[in-house]
């Protein structure tokens, strides 16, 4: 691939990005987006507009200004500690490139460009490998310049990370000490509870810990089976009740079900009371049918509730039984957090379904190598046209050959990858998570192996000279065999940062799912209202892995082919703004993990700086330079040493909470009196029944009745009261009263 093929990558994904932004600055201003770009926003209040100006069909970059000015503070009160370490995740790509750009292009690209007596033709015609380390010729003294700048790199990238692990660390001590009382400190999860023939789950709970922990013990609550199926299951048990006692002696075909609600610590709604009273009245519900149905209905796992935080904390970390696949417990998840649907899953299971997704996870990258390869072909011409003699005119064409090896490649293999995310999702939901953000994280880890591996390594051994190797002689030169691929592969991965970054930024804020459901909704289906629940969590899931693959390939390519390096810088900084501006205006927060997520990101770039050092190794072995392999093997010592630190300083304060930090938080609310208030709320909130329903109906609805306002209006704040809007279809057919939505 030749300069002029790149720069018709970057023509083309330039192009595509221009019309995107423009195109996304004039649809944000029409009032009938307003739930698509501002869905965030209109989940407390409701915009609506019908005048009409001009400005709202010109472009403007105001969207970008908004973004800049926004303070750290305000992103962590509008997107909580997750979204400020995504932030920082993007600021520390965006500080270490900086320095990696100006470092490469200055002092490394000039070595190998010049690194070889040749003739150089025109720069737009000028093959990408003469600006990589290839052209370096062996035994060239001019090699410490590359080790210099790995050095500076690397000390530079751990600077900053021991910098960011630090500040996080503090952030999340404040998250856990300067909040509201938290009902997960106070609050464990029971799992692997024994099954007895004589005893209800619920009475060997409660008589366990009565007697174990009787100092401690506040209450419990026993975890349901839930579910889809289950809710509709269970509503129609109680209309046939409702409709077999109204009738009389009419006896319909329905079996009668456990009407005691025990889902929010004994409390009841209006819907099983009614079947309560007419099973009273007919003498139809017994012990028995109680007992039984209730067996039924119960899983084997529970909340249990203390009275302190250090209680919890304790028992959750002790083991509880010389069984230790019974009563199995772990700290709880916040009550947003829960994934009630996992926590049902038998506790024995759990080691078969990880064994389970972890070969379906590999049979997936292995089916996943045929879309690789197929793309990885597209940038050798000779082979494509062995594969199709009749493409052989049209390949010929300059412009054609442009498109196919500097484009289409790249763009081929993000198409596919966008089949990738669901899937991982999946795996994460059947590996059994119990809460979202933990199901979140594990996809998220997942599809971060899943991309490094298919679009750094499968391509690097199907598009070199590795993939005509059938085994290495010995792993000792894996190094030297790499640092013959990286450097021919650079090409692909330099348009592969134009296609899947630049473009993927443009697509993520046009918003293009919601933006095509809201315009079915409105011109096809005629609805007149915003109908848009606009309740979109932020997809960390994707967009972590994405922001770290690219500091992987930056890293390792920064020295091998810098001229990745300002192109990588150009979508870092364009991520900065485009996500903050996601995570202010569009996407919700329905639970905060308390920054779980910067381990796996330091994790992840430690080990991209050891791997471009281990290829740094190989290729000085291979260009005979043992000056510059001697200096390197220090560097790769350091940097295991500067990790290990970190593991031990940093990371245990995102694995557990501190003994002293619970102490101190019980004993402030102690003198301040807040016990027993703290204590019925923490009764009451892990409510199933209000979490798995109502909860997400509030969400979605609960700013239906605010003023009315502006795209513009949302930005600055500025209100202008009109009549409030009426309740959405779905609300308006349901009986559900102000407690219920507002969950007072």
């Amino acid at each position: 691939m030749d300069i002029a093929a790149l720069l018709t990558s970057a023509g083309v994904n330039i192009a595509v990005c221009v019309v995107l932004f423009s195109l996304y600055s004039v649809l944000r201003k029409q009032p009938s987006n307003v739930r698509v770009y501002f869905g965030r926003r209109v989940a407390s209040r409701c915009s609506k507009s019908r005048d009409l100006c001009l400005e709202r069909f010109v472009p403007s970059p105001t969207w970008v200004m908004k973004a800049w000015e926004t303070t750290q503070d305000e992103m962590l009160s509008t997107g909580g500690l997750d979204a400020v370490v995504f932030s920082r995740m993007v600021v520390f790509s965006i500080r270490v490139f900086s320095v990696a750009a100006v470092i490469c292009t200055t002092l490394v690209l000039p070595v190998n460009y010049y690194g070889r007596d040749r003739i150089h033709k025109n720069i737009p015609f000028e093959s990408l490998e003469v600006f990589t380390i290839e052209n370096v010729i062996e035994g060239s003294r001019w090699l410490w310049a590359h080790c210099l700048a790995l050095y500076i790199i690397t000390l530079t990238a751990c600077s900053l990370l021991y910098c960011e692990y630090k500040s996080i660390t503090n952030l999340r001590l404040v998250h856990i000490t300067a909040s509201s009382p938290n009902p997960s400190h106070f609050t464990i999860l029971v799992r692997g509870i024994p099954w007895s023939s004589e005893q209800l789950y619920c009475d060997t709970v409660k008589k366990f810990f009565a007697f174990y922990h009787a100092q401690t013990y506040l209450s419990h609550q026993i975890v349901y089976k839930s579910g889809t199926f289950q809710k509709l299951k269970d509503d129609t048990e109680y209309m046939c009740k409702m409709l077999s006692g109204s009738c009389g002696s009419m006896e319909l075909p329905c079996k009668p079900s456990f009407t005691q609600c025990y889902f929010c610590g004994g409390s009841t709604n209006s819907f099983k009371i009614i079947s309560n009273d007419i099973d009273s009245m007919h003498g139809r519900t017994s012990y028995t049918d109680l007992h039984t149905n209730a067996r039924k209905k119960e899983c084997a796992a529970a909340f249990v509730f203390f009275k302190s935080r250090y209680a919890a904390l304790t028992v959750a970390q002790n083991l509880q039984t010389s069984n230790p696949m019974l009563w199995v417990t772990d700290l709880a998840p916040e009550p947003p957090d829960v994934y009630w649907a996992n926590l049902c899953i038998p506790y024995r299971q759990l080691w078969i379904r990880k064994i389970s997704i972890f070969v379906a996870s590999v049979t997936f990258v292995l089916v996943f190598l045929i879309p690789v390869t197929f793309a990885q072909g597209l940038t050798q011409l000779d082979k494509l046209e062995r594969m199709f003699p009749f493409l052989a005119g049209t390949l010929q064409k300059k412009f054609v050959m442009q498109l196919v090896t500097g484009y289409l490649p790249s763009a081929i293999l993000v198409l596919f990858l966008y089949a990738v995310p669901p899937v991982m999702m999946l795996f994460s939901t059947v590996e059994g998570s119990v809460s979202r953000s933990g199901r979140k994280r594990s996809a998220c880890t997942k599809f971060l192996y899943f991309t490094i591996w298919n679009v750094f390594f499968v391509n690097v051994f199907a598009g070199s000279v590795i993939s005509q190797l059938a085994v290495f002689s010995s792993i000792t030169e894996l190094p030297a065999q790499l640092a013959k691929a990286v450097p021919v592969q650079a090409t692909f991965f330099t348009t592969y940062v134009l296609s899947s970054g630049w473009a993927s930024l443009a697509f993520e804020t046009m918003q293009l799912y919601p933006l095509f459901c809201n315009l079915f909704q409105r011109f096809i289906l005629g609805y007149k209202e915003d109908t848009m629940n606009g309740n979109l969590t932020f997809p960390y899931h994707t967009e972590v892995p994405r922001i770290l693959l690219f500091g992987f390939l930056g890293f390792t390519c920064s020295i091998l082919a810098p001229l990745i390096l300002p192109f990588l810088l150009f979508y870092f900084v364009l991520a900065y703004f485009v996500y903050r501006n996601q995570i202010l205006n569009v996407y919700i927060r329905k639970y905060d993990s308390g920054g779980q997520l910067w381990p796996l990101a330091h994790n992840t770039t430690v080990f991209s700086l050891l791997f471009a050092q281990v290829i740094a190794l190989g290729v000085f072995g291979l260009k005979q330079s043992p000056v510059a392999s001697g200096f390197t093997i220090p560097l790769l010592i350091c940097t295991i040493l500067f990790n290990q630190y970190c593991r031990q300083r940093f990371l245990p304060v995102f694995q557990r909470n501190a003994t002293q930090v619970l102490i101190d938080m019980d004993r402030r609310d102690e003198r301040c009196g807040r016990m027993d208030q703290i204590y019925e709320q923490v009764q009451s909130a892990y409510c199933q029944a209000t979490h798995s329903t109502q909860s997400e109906c509030f969400s979605s609805h609960q700013g239906d009745r605010e003023h009315v306002r502006t795209p513009e209006e949302l930005e600055t704040g500025k209100e202008i009261s009109q009549k409030d809007l009426s309740w959405p279809p779905v609300l308006r057919s349901l009986s559900l009263d102000n407690s219920v939505l507002g969950g007072k």
